[in-house]
Order: structure tokens, then C-alpha cells, then sequence
């Protein structure tokens, strides 16, 4: 919950994370079902971590064995054998919370849907130390839960700098990994609202194609045959001859995935000077048209289906008064 908030129920079950996080030992029987496990996989699906973490773990000394002398994260394990796990207290991340301006759309014991400004980077990197969207979510929550023994906010998923829209974060590791998984499982439905240059032929259009770094400029991602892939969808909601104005829904999370596909096909997004849009609407507007308008997914305690949508911002929707008004067909 927010800071000011009563904390609500902190888990989807009665989690061991609580204590181990405490330093206090998590001691597990290898039964019959888990003969042959790698200890690291092992461990990782005990205590609800990532496989890195835990050979970080073992190589730390934090993990005992009752049948073997030397530990190590790739052994495999034996029926009837005790496996001994200590948690280091949880570390708080090294950040300086910072008043980030972003809305909440939505929040729960469990999880916070959020509203992201263009221009607001998700994670801090090189370029961009502070003022990121995790900043502002350190100085506005303190309910986060021990993600690999760091109190951090869960970043379920992602959206460019440039990209405005919904967004969701879960506040513990189970529902992070909840959430990730259906992203996996391509059960999450993501929509966005886009304006493109030029009219497109077709009202409804599947773009399949898959999209890697590109190999002359690693700030972009090109169409390669070599990368992930990756399916968009679009639907043309209106149109002049030089304009647009079309919604995504994208079956895939791949970087930069609808800016890539529709400058593929001759149509870049307004604002969009990477993938080669025009330079005097990408300087009028002074970001890229993109906006993640729709959300939906299950829910991982109720179990229901949640769905969250969010309007365009002002700058977006006086472009498009603009365009309209002018009649630039």
C-alpha cells in the first residue's frame, strides 16, 4: 500500500520468504519427485528466486547440505537429503527516492497499476541515474517486498522512455512471477494508440516479423531474421492521406516492437525520428506518438480478470484536434 495506508495481506500463500529474509534458516527435505534437481533450480523454486540468486546463494556460503561436504549450485540432488538455506537480511536498493511524477491508476495489497509520462525512463542506466520511474516509486510506496533480498519494486514489464501509458508493478515476488508468467504465456492483453505518417491501405493488418539490436546503431532495433519474434496487430480507427491514427495490440514484448514494425512497413510513428519520422512532428510534438491505452490481465489473488485503461495524454489528443480541425487531407 501506499505509505500512509494500512498494509494488507502480504502473500498469495503463507510464504517462507518472510522469515528467511529475517536470516533465519529455510530447511528442506529432497523427496523422491525432486530426485536428480540441480540444487540451484532446487532452491530457486523453494524460496520463489531466481536461479542467479541462488548460486549466489550457494557460492556465498549460504546453503548447507546434510550429504555432501562440497556445495555447489549445479549438484544434483539425492532423495532424503537436507538442504539448509540462510538468507542474508534484506538489503534496501541504493537509490535515492525522488518525487517522479507518474498517476496511479490502480492499487492493491498486491500490485499497483500505474499511469507513466513520456519522457520518464523505467529503470535507472547509463544516461539516466535519477529521476526514473523506480525512483519515483521508492518515494511514493514502502510496501515493497524482498525481490532477491533487495526491497525494490517488482517491474513486471516495460514501456520505451518515449512511451506513455499503463504500466503494472507488483509489490512481492510471487505476484511478480505470477504476472511475468502470463506475459510469457501471452495471456495478458496490451493495446496501444498510435498516430503514423501516411495512410495506411488497409482498415486491419498483422505484422509477423522478427525483430533483433540492430548492427549499425545499438540505440535501435531493426527486422532481422535472427532476432525474437514478434507479432503486432493494428486496426485503422482514421485516416488522411498524411496521417494515421491506428491501435496496436501487440502479442509479443519485444524493445521497440511497434515503433520497429510499422516503420517496416512504410508507416513510422509520429514523432519518431529513430525509426525515421519526420523531423517537424517529431520536433512539434517533441516525443513519439505512442500510447499504451489498454491493460488487462488475471488478477493472481482473486483470480479475476482486471482490466485498466487510460485516456490519451493532452499533448497526444491536440495533435490530433489539430490534424482534424485543419483538414490535412
Amino acid at each position: 500500500m501506499s505509505r500512509n495506508n494500512e498494509a494488507g495481506s502480504s502473500s498469495l500463500t503463507d510464504r517462507k520468504e518472510e522469515s528467511s529474509c529475517m536470516g533465519l534458516p529455510e530447511i528442506f527435505e529432497v523427496e523422491e519427485v525432486d530426485a536428480g534437481s540441480r540444487l540451484d533450480l532446487f532452491l530457486a523454486l523453494r524460496l520463489g528466486i531466481t536461479r542467479s540468486f541462488a548460486r549466489k546463494l550457494v557460492d556465498g556460503g549460504h546453503v548447507s547440505l546434510s550429504r555432501a561436504k562440497k556445495v555447489k549450485a549445479g549438484l544434483k540432488l539425492a532423495p532424503g537429503t537436507t538442504v539448509t538455506a540462510v538468507l542474508p537480511p534484506a538489503e534496501t536498493m541504493d537509490l535515492e527516492p525522488e518525487d517522479v511524477p507518474f498517476r496511479v491508476v490502480h492499487e492493491d495489497p498486491w500490485l499497483i497499476v500505474i499511469d507513466k509520462p513520456a519522457g520518464i525512463v523505467v529503470h535507472p542506466a547509463p544516461g539516466n541515474w535519477r529521476g526514473t520511474l523506480v525512483h519515483g516509486l521508492l518515494y511514493r510506496f514502502d510496501s515493497f517486498g524482498a525481490f532477491n533480498n533487495v526491497h525494490r519494486p517488482g517491474i513486471v514489464h516495460r514501456l520505451d522512455g518515449p512511451t506513455s501509458g499503463l504500466l503494472v508493478v507488483a509489490k512481492e515476488q510471487a505476484i511478480l512471477d505470477a504476472l511475468q508468467q502470463q506475459f510469457r504465456n501471452r495471456e495478458v492483453e496490451k493495446r496501444y494508440l498510435a498516430l503514423v505518417e501516411g495512410r495506411l491501405p488497409h482498415a486491419r493488418g498483422r505484422i509477423e516479423l522478427p525483430v533483433g539490436r540492430s548492427s549499425e546503431n545499438r540505440l535501435r532495433m531493426d527486422v532481422d531474421s535472427g532476432g525474437k519474434s514478434a507479432v503486432t496487430e493494428f486496426r485503422l480507427l482514421w485516416g488522411t492521406n498524411r496521417f494515421s491514427f491506428v491501435e496496436c495490440r501487440i502479442l509479443t514484448g519485444r524493445t521497440h516492437q511497434i515503433r520497429v514494425h510499422m516503420s517496416h512497413i512504410g508507416h513510422p510513428l509520429v514523432g519518431d525520428k529513430l525509426y525515421g519520422a519526420s523531423k517537424e512532428p517529431a520536433e512539434r510534438l517533441g516525443r513519439v506518438f505512442l500510447h499504451s491505452w489498454k491493460l488487462s490481465f488475471q488478477h493472481p489473488v482473486s483470480q479475476e480478470r482486471a482490466s485498466f485503461t487510460c485516456p490519451l495524454p493532452g499533448e497526444l489528443t491536440a495533435l490530433l484536434r489539430d490534424i482534424l480541425s485543419k483538414g490535412r487531407a
